[in-house]
């Protein structure tokens, strides 16, 4: 990788230029720095009291923030940037993308302090940019005549039900409805993940295993393209419909089996265990056995649902996002496809911040440096901010603009 053309220091002209070039270039490190430094006020600062929540439990705020504000950020940059990729037609840059910053943005700042007082407004705005990301790719599968965009649109509109319903739920003091729709919501981020490695994982394992790009050694089954993120849009469906415990647990253990169905995907030789590869893999195992442990949990079983929940957030959609960002980062930077060293400590550190949350979870006797959170918070915004010392100088820099690899 080389990085010594974006760490000359430039004008605010062209560095703007460079950041809203296109939407992963701004909203990647949006992302990013929300999750580094959210988690850590709340844990460190305010041991999860926030100051202006009364009413409401903090524990919904924090899911809601990490659901539509980390992953939410990282899905506008994924999106906005890989569908016009996609459908080859002109892409979004410039003000737009600070339009659509702005409708993320002002929720991330009611969340971080729990301020019941704007929830309705918070509110308005996250399904402003929810419903205009829907609609986008609704726009663009009309226009092309395709089907292959309506997985997008189902999840994305699943998304912003949940986010209206979890403000509901808030509102009215609703405990059990707020942790349906967080339910809802991270049974379609699942699916959107299920989407994007799918989208992601074949072109990246044929450039490891042909970097020339002459041939195709991999196809995956086509059954292993959609199984996982299908079963994830029923899981989806059964938490819209608030049906039972039993149901979605089942649901949820199906479509984890799914998940975990396609670990196989690394399995190509050698090339499987580099970082480049196996971070995608690793992001469908953890995914898959928070499901599994979500589902059997609501089947009866005694497995703390907690841990389940934090291994499909931190460590299946955590190391996914991660890995879909460093990738990107790369391909669309100029950059070959090759992990920094500091990448590389990055997605291990979130591992291993996965890793000291949940044990709590199984151990509540387990003594842990900081509590059972704090050391986890450190870990994590520790590899996010390792991760944002080696992109953000490559992301806004106008010297990669013209060095795009998709």
């Amino acid at each position: 990788m080389n990085l010594t053309p974006s760490l000359l220091r430039h004008s605010p002209r062209l560095t703007f230029a460079a950041a809203t070039d296109e939407a992963l270039r701004l909203f990647f490190p949006l992302a990013a720095l929300h999750a580094a430094l959210w988690p850590l006020l709340w844990v460190l600062l305010w041991q999860f009291g926030l100051p202006l929540a009364a009413d409401t439990a903090s524990g919904q705020w924090h899911a809601q923030e990490m659901i539509f504000g980390s992953f939410g950020a990282a899905l506008i940059g994924f999106l906005v940037s890989a569908l016009p990729e996609w459908t080859e037609t002109k892409k979004l840059h410039g003000w737009p993308l600070l339009g659509l910053a702005a409708l993320w943005g002002l929720p991330r700042i009611t969340g971080v302090f729990g301020a019941e007082s704007m929830i309705v407004l918070a509110c308005v705005f996250d399904l402003a940019w929810l419903l205009l990301l829907a609609g986008y790719a609704g726009m663009l599968a009309i226009r092309l005549r395709t089907l292959s965009l309506i997985g997008f649109v189902f999840f994305l509109v699943a998304l912003a039900f949940a986010a209206a319903r979890l403000r509901w739920a808030m509102l009215a003091g609703d405990f059990e409805a707020g942790e349906q729709a967080i339910g809802m919501a991270l049974a379609a981020f699942a699916g959107l993940l299920g989407l994007a490695l799918a989208r992601i994982t074949v072109p990246v394992t044929n450039r490891m295993l042909d970097p020339g790009e002459e041939t195709s050694p991999y196809r995956p089954h086509p059954a292993r393209v959609n199984l996982a993120p299908g079963l994830a849009a029923l899981l989806t469906a059964a938490e819209a419909a608030s049906l039972s415990p039993a149901i979605t647990g089942y649901l949820a253990m199906a479509t984890g089996a799914a998940f975990l169905d396609r670990v196989a995907e690394g399995f190509v030789g050698r090339e499987g265990l580099s970082s480049e590869l196996a971070g995608l893999w690793l992001s469908s195992a953890l995914t898959g056995l928070g499901l599994l442990i979500i589902g059997l949990a609501g089947i009866g079983l005694s497995l703390p649902p907690l841990a389940g929940i934090h291994l499909l957030t931190m460590g299946g959609l955590g190391l996914g996002v991660l890995q879909v960002l460093s990738i990107a980062g790369l391909l669309h930077t100029g950059q070959p496809l090759h992990f920094h060293r500091r990448t590389r400590i990055a997605l291990a550190l979130l591992v291993c911040a996965t890793l000291t949350r949940i044990a709590p979870e199984f151990d509540p006797d387990l003594n842990l440096p900081g509590g059972p959170h704090g050391l986890s918070a450190l870990l994590w915004a520790a590899a996010l901010v390792l991760w944002l010392s080696v992109y953000l100088p490559l992301l806004w820099s106008p010297h990669t603009l013209e060095q795009k690899s998709c």
